[in-house]
């Protein structure tokens, strides 16, 4: 008896373990996910310079990077179901460098830029969610909050890193060398993760025969016992309103990242004066700022569902305040007169809505059956996400359309202002997991026993009891 529950207790340390170091992993997997992302704005000026490109011609290269993006976020969704994420994380790794890398050849230029932002868009897109999926099969219900906000910090932490490198290397090397060196870092980052890789416990059954993402002794299988799939129809998952509110709301977010991204540092030289230096640190406060935000979110509704506070108002609730936020910042930063008071809401307008993320991915996450979640996180962002397709063309347009480029920036400001509002206003009515999770259980009983088990620990956060925190045992 001792040395089975010395045993049992050694497994559950090792479980723990390996969960913090892949839980890293994947905050850096989304951290060269940032920068590939911000590279292109943070080069902006001397690509603008170099090739010729007028506002509209530079949008239509940022917007180009999300035309396959929600696509191969959906399709690569429905995979994660099937593919252990250790083999399919490393492709789309892979299929990053593959597109930055061909940037460094001299005669790269408009048509080559808009092909490779094409083909790393399809290669990013899927990242988030598979991240995000990976992560909470290494956490129990009612744990997957604060994995979230770590996994969405690494976001917040490649625009960080890659702000005062880019500058430093586009200064040094020219603007094609960083986008080489954001190549070479997918390529290092998957040599580590098929080392030590993989998703955990809480997975349900990838793939025939076994493998290497499957739990090991003491671990918790999430699928029962004759390998039952989950019955529910994935059309009643995407018809809830939760998941309606999170995808809304996702898509304002995701408007006014991609606007950051492409157009923030152009509207801080062009408008404000600042310098290639003083940019390069203005640029990494929103992302700061989003991370201590993220993380606090994912920290404060892990707290309210332990006492006992519903997921309505843990993740519905208190997750809509942020975008509120927010736009209500964008509105007034370009009406704020002195730097002293734009940059503040700068950094709130651009940082706060994506503090919601990590409660809208677990709220999806608790409504579905495990069998279901990658999908149903997939589609949610690959919908969102056509919002980033359309804001730096759109932005392009509205600048070129303007009498001066101050008044397109503010038109454009304006209008991600509006959206974040809201998407703000549409999750806090429709955000409600405890009451969809049970609507889906009382609809489909039949589902399998580890999906409706699944279910039915989202359904309980009305009680939130202490147990569901529990890290995972043998006996489990």
């Amino acid at each position: 008896m001792t040395v089975g529950a010395d045993t049992r207790s050694a497994t559950a340390d090792g479980t723990r373990r390996r969960a913090r170091t892949v839980l890293v992993l994947l905050a850096l997997f989304i951290v060269v996910n940032a920068a590939d992302k911000a590279v292109l704005g943070l080069t902006a000026g001397p690509i603008k310079d170099d090739l010729g490109l007028s506002a509209t011609e530079f949008g239509t290269i940022a917007s180009s990077f999300y035309l396959l993006f929600s696509l191969s976020a959906v399709s690569v969704g429905f995979l994660g179901d099937r593919i252990r994420p250790r083999p399919l994380l490393a492709v789309l790794a892979l299929v990053w460098a593959a597109a930055q890398l061909p940037i460094l050849l001299p005669a790269t230029g408009f048509g080559a830029l808009v092909a490779t932002r094409v083909v790393l868009g399809a290669g990013e897109g899927p990242g988030f969610p598979l991240a995000n999926y990976t992560a909470f099969t290494w956490f129990p219900e009612k744990r997957r909050a604060l994995p979230s906000a770590v996994v969405v910090a690494g976001g917040a932490g490649g625009t960080v890193l890659a702000a005062p490198l880019v500058v430093l290397v586009t200064n040094t090397l020219g603007w094609r060398a960083a986008f080489g060196l954001l190549g070479a870092a997918g390529v290092v980052w998957t040599l580590v993760w098929l080392r030590v890789g993989g998703g955990g416990p809480y997975a349900a059954h990838l793939g025939p025969g076994p493998a290497d993402d499957e739990p090991a002794a003491g671990d918790v299988p999430t699928v029962s016992a004759d390998g039952a799939r989950p019955t529910v129809p994935f059309r009643r998952i995407v018809t809830t309103g939760t998941w309606l509110g999170a995808t809304f709301s996702t898509f304002a977010v995701m408007w006014t990242l991609s606007l950051g991204f492409a157009w923030l540092p152009l509207f801080l030289e062009d408008q404000v004066g600042f310098s290639d230096a003083e940019i390069s640190g203005i640029v990494g406060l929103p992302a700061l700022s989003m991370a201590v935000l993220v993380l606090t979110a994912g920290a404060v509704a892990h707290r309210l569902l332990r006492r006992g506070v519903t997921a309505r108002v843990a993740q519905g609730l208190v997750g809509a305040l942020l975008p509120l936020l927010a736009g209500i910042c964008l509105l007034f930063a370009t009406r704020a007169g002195p730097a002293v008071l734009l940059l503040p809401l700068l950094v709130l307008a651009f940082s706060a809505g994506n503090g919601q993320t990590p409660l809208t991915n677990a709220a999806i996450a608790d409504i579905c059956p495990v069998g279901r979640r990658s999908a149903a996180l997939g589609l949610s962002y690959a919908l969102a996400a056509l919002s980033s397709l359309l804001a730096p063309y759109v932005t392009g347009r509205i600048i070129d359309a303007a009498p001066t480029e101050a008044a397109g920036y503010g038109r454009a400001f304006d209008l991600a202002a509006c959206l974040l509002i809201a998407g703000a206003v549409v999750s806090a009515l429709l955000i409600r997991p405890d009451r969809d999770a049970l609507a889906l259980l009382a609809a489909y009983p039949a589902t399998s026993s580890a999906s409706a088990a699944s279910s039915a620990s989202a359904a309980s956060s009305v009680s939130a009891e202490s147990s569901a925190d529990a890290e995972p045992t043998a006996k489990e």
